[in-house]
């Protein structure tokens, strides 16, 4: 078997798990487990069917840094459930969830996957920097468009894309992403950039869509030829060309926001997944019996080859 590196967008999948398990899914104590559950079920489903050798549980140690709210303000500013000066904002979280994120953290430490994060950075500049500096092929686990930046065929790096649910996963591949967006990955966050993303407070270029987006970047190659190409006056539209220059502010800052972060140093880290050893059973044992996970915990050591 060939090794492979699976990268997980944790909190993307814990709240797909949270909103997909009923909440009737308790401990003994009453407290709810469903996102916990979902969350194991769906690691079970990714090890079993695609067979990773390695497997790294990305964290948003920081959800929304400010250094991205400094360039553009609106990011993500509809989530915010609190501001906190001086430290991470507060991700608007249903408490019920909130409550299961240490139980989450407890089961994957047990099971000996790494959590890996980074002060004033998102899971997807985790993801980023392991994927871009991984010797071994990626699978990148998501929902999240905005890592098919990340999509490189030649390295064998390829997101798993969940958005259409756990029963109807798509792999996506430099030519799943030029055909359903009419750009290379390398060009995505460009192409995100013109087109905007309203669930992460990007508004884009006025009047650019996807088509415009797409058709642009055929044209001039990148942003930087896009800008160039509009402040000579050439290869474009009046229209077009307009709607560039005046956006030439947001342009200039909103590459950086959209661009995953690909060279931290994230240090080293065992992420072979292998079969729980004696401790780690009795922990996962011990998990099992006080949040009634014993079935979910179960079929995931049969998955890690216990």
């Amino acid at each position: 078997m060939t090794d492979r590196l699976m990268l997980l967008d944790t909190a993307s999948l814990y709240f797909r798990a949270f909103y997909g398990v009923p909440d009737t899914v308790r401990a003994a104590d009453g407290t709810p487990v469903n996102a916990v559950r979902g969350l194991l079920d769906i690691i079970t489903r990714l090890v079993t069917t695609y067979e990773p050798t390695h497997l790294v549980a990305c964290w948003d140690d920081d959800w929304r840094p400010q250094w991205r709210v400094d360039l553009i303000p609106t990011y993500k500013t509809h989530r915010v459930a609190e501001v906190v000066v001086g430290g991470p904002d507060i991700e608007e979280t249903p408490d019920p969830l909130e409550v299961q994120i240490p139980t989450i953290r407890a089961v994957l430490d047990a099971l000996g996957i790494p959590i890996v994060g980074r002060p004033h950075h998102e899971a997807d500049d985790i993801i980023g920097s392991l994927a871009s500096q991984a010797t071994l092929p990626v699978d990148i686990v998501t929902g999240d468009r905005d890592l098919f930046q990340l999509v490189d065929d030649a390295r064998a790096v390829r997101v798993i894309y969940t958005a259409r649910g756990m029963s109807n996963l798509e792999l996506v591949t430099e030519s799943v992403v030029v055909g359903k967006y009419g750009v290379l990955p390398s060009q995505y966050a460009d192409f995100a950039t013109l087109r905007g993303d309203a669930s992460d407070g990007l508004p884009g270029v006025a009047g650019i869509g996807e088509k415009t987006a797409a058709t642009l970047l055929a044209a001039h190659g990148d942003l930087q030829g896009i800008v160039a190409a509009a402040a000579a006056g050439e290869g474009m539209s009046a229209g077009l060309q307009s709607k560039i220059v005046s956006s030439a502010a947001y342009l200039e800052v909103a590459p950086t926001v959209v661009a995953v972060v690909r060279d931290l140093d994230l240090g080293t880290f065992d992420s072979v997944i292998a079969p729980p050893d004696e401790a780690a059973r009795a922990q996962l044992t011990a998990l099992a019996a006080s949040h009634n996970l014993a079935s979910p915990v179960d079929r995931v050591i049969a998955a890690f080859g216990g």
